[in-house]
């Protein structure tokens, strides 16, 4: 059922943890799965330069068979996708002087020119102020015809006057990556940010050879089957696999690699984004605007969507993916913390909310 690294207690006091503490954030993992909150989960934590795994439970439980978990499980990120590719992404064109957060949308993206829609800006997209719709299904059309439907929609708001989580917004920043790289944003990701961190498993579109490492997500009637190496967003499976908002395939390593970058004393001292684009992605850019505390593509601390419990730093930032992933960073404390888990494997109406809060506490009540 179950494998776990054995904590090693001089490891983890090394790491600033009190051993005798760790265990319960470990305990909130085994629970939550033997609660039938998830059929297994991965985490990985990351602090002066050393890690801590644990693994437990399932990557399939689906009635007929159950497959351990291991550690080099790969996941259905879901909406990791905007903060762990298309956000490091754009940070490095505005590094490179290709792109201003203040740019127009208009300028890149047809469709956007009537007098409301040219006001939405790069900033507006990544803080999710930008007015459009959390979400369409547009699962009938092909790439161009979701960002065709996407330009000709309603705002549900005027530029920058409230946060509302927009999918379709990071489907748009992707499509503008692409036109400012001429690649595709698989591409781009792995010449950008895979090859040069050692995301060994991280991509769009795996490969068929690695499928039997793959969580399998959703039960999905028309393949008779739950998916498993094909993206569980139905938007992101009509773009074929490959979209700003969803379809990285990753495992806990390659995501704590990329969380370490938002460390000082990351690993291998990597550094693919300055210190100014780092800076301003994790400081508040909406504390004018109703709705929450976002940084550029991340949740801040105390935003609705924050899943970083109760007692890490007022400075951390993180976010989740659908399918049950979640990436925590606090700087204060120097720690990262990746939790994977397939939980909609369960259906929908499973949640693992509570878990990540019990998670991330349990991690900052054992720091010494």
């Amino acid at each position: 059922m179950s494998r776990a690294e054995l904590l090693d207690a001089e490891a983890a006091e090394t790491m600033g943890f009190a051993p005798e503490r760790l265990r319960f954030a470990w305990e909130a993992v085994r629970e939550a799965v033997e609660a039938g909150e998830t059929p297994g989960a991965v985490a990985i934590v990351s602090r002066r330069g050393m890690r801590l795994r644990y693994a437990y439970g399932c990557s399939v439980d689906d009635g007929s068979q159950q497959v351990p978990i291991s550690f080099d499980t790969i996941y259905d990120c879901a909406s990791l996708t905007k903060i762990a590719v298309t956000l490091p992404l754009l940070l490095l064109l505005i590094d490179r002087g290709r792109l201003l957060l203040s740019d127009p949308l208009f300028r890149y993206i047809p469709g956007f020119d009537d007098p409301v829609k040219r006001q939405i800006n790069v900033l507006q997209l990544l803080t999710h102020t930008s007015g459009l719709a959390p979400f369409f299904d547009m699962s009938g059309l092909d790439r161009n015809g979701i960002i065709d439907f996407i330009s000709q929609s309603e705002l549900r708001s005027a530029p920058g006057t409230k946060i509302e989580y927009s999918d379709c917004g990071f489907i748009l920043l992707g499509a503008l990556i692409e036109k400012l790289t001429d690649m595709t944003l698989d591409e781009a990701a792995e010449r950008e940010l895979f090859r040069p961190l050692g995301m060994a498993d991280a991509g769009f579109l795996p490969h068929p050879g690695k499928y039997a490492r793959i969580a399998p997500t959703e039960y999905d009637a028309d393949m008779g089957a739950c998916l498993r190496g094909i993206v569980h967003d139905p938007n992101a499976r009509a773009m074929g696999g490959i979209s700003g908002h969803a379809g990285l395939f990753a495992a806990a390593d390659d995501l704590i690699r990329y969380a370490e970058l938002w460390l000082r004393d990351a690993p291998g001292g990597q550094r693919l984004l300055s210190q100014a684009a780092m800076r301003a992605a994790i400081s508040c850019r909406t504390a004018s605007v109703p709705g929450g505390r976002r940084g550029l593509g991340w949740a801040l601390k105390g935003d609705p969507l924050d899943p970083s419990g109760d007692w890490l730093s007022a400075d951390t930032f993180g976010h989740t993916g659908f399918t049950g992933t979640s990436l925590v960073v606090d700087p204060i404390c120097g720690l990262a913390a990746v939790l994977l888990t397939n939980r909609v494997h369960y259906g929908r109406d499973v949640s693992v909310v509570r878990l990540r809060a019990r998670f991330h506490n349990a991690l900052a009540a054992a720091l010494a």
